[in-house]
């Protein structure tokens, strides 16, 4: 799965290469262009998400933490 990630976001550095050289030149080109930038940084946050530890953000789920009102501020 991972090397998969890495590999698409290879690929769609190799496209915005060939893509940034005809921006100026039609609005479909920077349509495009625009759209692989948006699935780049969708496959870089898939991977960055396989790097976690996902134990580790399980337990800071579990973990209550008191959530401040604005009217505790006024309490004291």
């Amino acid at each position: 799965m991972k090397k998969e990630l890495i590999k698409s976001i290879r690929e769609k550095e190799i496209q915005l290469a060939k893509l940034k050289e005809h921006i100026d030149k039609s609005s479909v080109c920077s349509d495009l262009y625009n759209k692989v930038v948006l699935e780049k940084a969708i496959l870089k946050k898939e991977l960055e998400n396989l790097d976690k530890n996902k134990l580790i953000d399980g337990l800071k789920n579990l973990i209550p933490r008191k959530k401040v009102l604005i009217c505790d501020y006024f309490r004291k």
